[in-house]
């Protein structure tokens, strides 16, 4: 009778073992797995995204965020004044940064406060997920929702956009001013092979080839107004680069235009 009795109980605990196994529940707690995880974050390596939505803490100066992978394991951001960098792992779900280094603009009014808002951010350790391209960044305080900037910002037309030139480069330096911000250079390439606009005092126009990508610039003929001394070096900067073949990038809504002496200069479309 003994044996019977247990017989019958491993009769039992057989039976309930093989119903657990067919409903797939192991009696341990769900996890996700490492390599889901990892093929998840594959989709986000070389692509940048947009903010289109903060809920909680608005970003200082508007924004928006700016958070790019350029590479396998590497993060880049901006919120408006200085981009960071760092080492990022996305494991679990979760956006694990080392330290940020930051370049070191000085950044005035609103936007003073972005930087840290932004560091703040990425030392919360935000939860992440992308659906569809859109990703989002959460908090404990803080939701952020991305968009794909290609999709969010796609690229200007290099012909027919009015570009203002907001940079200057050297091989030193990307710079700015207070005499280029007030002067605001500007060219626009038309169909017809044509390129107008002003060196930030005189106006100037001649031809223009878009050739993949290169731009080949002049002769330009400029007005021969006289410039104020910080204005006249914004215009022999300006007219430096544009002259003769220029490589281009358009980012978005900025273009690149650089020599082959490392001169060149940063524009944004209008």
């Amino acid at each position: 009778m003994r044996t019977q009795t247990v017989l019958l109980a491993l009769l039992a605990a057989s039976t309930l073992s093989a119903c657990s196994n067919a409903d797939g529940d192991t009696g341990e707690p769900a996890t996700t797995s490492p390599s889901a995880t990892a093929s998840a974050a594959d989709a986000l390596w070389g692509r940048t995204f947009l903010s289109t939505a903060v809920a909680g803490p608005a970003i200082p100066g508007g924004g928006p965020l700016e958070v790019a992978f350029p590479e396998r394991n590497s993060i880049a951001m901006s919120a408006g004044c200085n981009r960071g960098v760092s080492s990022v792992e996305l494991t679990g779900g979760i956006v694990k940064t080392g330290a940020i280094a930051t370049t070191m603009t000085a950044c005035a009014g609103d936007v003073a406060g972005a930087d840290k808002w932004m560091t703040d951010l990425f030392a919360a350790r935000p939860a992440w997920a992308l659906d569809d391209g859109v990703l989002t960044l959460t908090t404990p305080d803080t939701t952020v929702t991305l968009a794909d900037k290609k999709s969010a910002n796609p690229d200007r037309p290099v012909v027919g956009t009015t570009w203002v030139v907001d940079t200057l480069i050297t091989p030193q330096a990307v710079s700015t001013s207070a005499a280029l911000e007030t002067s605001a250079p500007t060219l626009t390439i038309g169909d017809g092979g044509q390129v107008t606009g002003t060196t930030g005092c005189n106006r100037f126009n001649g031809p223009a080839t878009v050739d993949g990508d290169t731009i080949t610039f002049g002769p330009l003929a400029t007005t021969r107004m006289a410039c104020p001394t910080d204005v006249a070096e914004v215009e022999r900067s300006v007219l430096h680069v544009l002259d003769g073949q220029v490589t281009y990038e358009v980012d978005g809504a900025t273009m690149r235009l650089m020599q082959a002496d490392g001169t060149g200069l940063g524009l944004r479309g209008h």
